[in-house]
């Protein structure tokens, strides 16, 4: 495939000196490329570099196999579109105004746009969904509606290479998924290639093809996210402690490192919300009987919680049922969240009706399903919310 942009032992950074070296990237055509670091981490030095802002301290930038430093600014800027995270300060000038910026290239000694160059910015404001704030006032916009506007802006250069710099920072989450959103769409369709810095991990894992990760002045990795980012790596990239990433969910988890006061009978997703409330709660936890494919036990085993587990699509063995009887026998009380009943967790539902007998379960089905699984003597406490469940176990500690 065509590479748009290339770095060969990079070493990024100001006055002579590295902030960050050896950096190594070919990015091709159309693809959505995305730095993640910690603060410090020198994300920002190596876009401005890659973006000509910054003199290589060593090494080279190649745009389309051009050295960076011999391609005439106008020429770059037919080729490459910049936004960084720098708020514009204009006053008394439009939305289609700031767009139209992106035309300058094109535009000759006297920089007026023709009828080419209003249809350009007009179908870049309509790509990123922005054609009705053109008539506004830029410094009335919010900062999502800013950030398409600067968006339309690069679009309007026509270029083959976006380079953003934390082009999500200060938007709430509807405006950065449409941000993302937007520049998926344009890689996908256009075949424009996004090279970004991004702080939200989520995000990140969840929309870019490609990332690098930061850290310590180097490309601690780099490749496809499903390769390279698995539990450890984002504690590792960001010396986190009391927190996993958890690579199915895409997403960070608490640890729970207390020891198990609470049993959750748990499954199919159900368990997860019970697990974060219990841990902020401030309660240890164990778990189960969870098949290993399940999604609950994914959860589960990244806040680190006591997990009685078995293989996937397999019965559930005596072993695995003894183990959660035990644990089931330490905790003070159970929760039962309202998890789907099959063929292989239906001992689940037998340990909880033993339970029942003997200790609070706290219930979260409908009054119908706690009618056909538990006995009219059992100690069930039916529970509909969550916010219900931490009233429920305020009281049962109080008692």
């Amino acid at each position: 495939m065509t590479s748009v942009i290339s770095a060969h032992g990079l070493d990024a950074g100001y006055d002579r000196k590295a902030v960050v070296s050896g950096v190594e990237m070919n990015a091709l055509k159309g693809q959505v490329i995305c730095l993640i670091g910690p603060n410090g981490s020198g994300k920002s030095t190596i876009l401005r570099t890659l973006a000509g802002m910054l003199a290589p301290v060593g090494g080279a930038v190649y745009i389309s196999h051009n050295d960076i430093r011999l391609i005439t600014p106008n020429d770059l800027a037919k080729q490459m579109a910049v936004v960084l995270t720098e708020q514009l300060n204009v006053n008394m000038t439009s939305a289609y105004e700031i767009a139209s910026m992106g035309r300058i290239p094109y535009t000759g000694f006297f920089g007026r746009l023709n009828a080419d160059d209003h249809r350009i910015v007009r179908e870049c404001l309509q790509i990123v969904g922005a054609a009705e704030l053109a008539e506004r006032d830029f410094s009335s916009l919010s900062d999502g509606e800013k950030q398409k506007i600067l968006i339309a802006r690069a679009l309007a250069q026509e270029p083959e290479l976006i380079i953003l710099d934390e082009p999500t920072s200060h938007l709430d989450i509807k405006h950065k998924i449409e941000i993302l959103r937007i520049l998926n769409r344009l890689s996908a369709i256009s075949g424009v290639t996004v090279i970004l810095a991004l702080h939200d991990l989520d995000i990140a894992v969840k929309n870019c093809q490609f990332v690098l990760l930061i850290k310590d002045g180097k490309v601690m990795a780099q490749g496809h996210p499903e390769d390279i980012i698995g539990k450890d790596t984002i504690g590792d990239l960001y010396s986190i402690e009391g927190a996993v990433f958890n690579s199915v969910m895409g997403s960070l988890e608490i640890c729970n490192d207390k020891a198990p006061e609470v049993f959750v009978a748990s499954g199919a997703g159900t368990g997860a919300p019970v697990f974060r409330l219990l841990t902020r709660m401030g309660y240890g936890i164990a778990t189960g009987i969870l098949h290993k494919n399940d999604i609950d036990f994914f959860i589960a085993e990244s806040m680190k919680l006591t997990v009685v587990s078995e293989q996937s699509f397999e019965p559930v063995s005596e072993a695995s049922r003894s183990a959660a009887e035990a644990c089931l026998g330490n905790a003070a009380f159970v929760v039962d969240t309202n998890f789907p009943v099959g063929t292989y967790n239906h001992c689940n539902i037998e340990m909880l009706q033993s339970a029942s007998k003997l200790k609070p379960v706290l219930s979260m089905r409908s009054p119908e399903e706690i009618k056909r699984f538990y006995r009219k003597e059992s100690k069930v406490i039916r529970v509909s919310s969550a916010g219900q469940l931490q009233e429920r176990i305020v009281a049962l500690v109080k008692i």
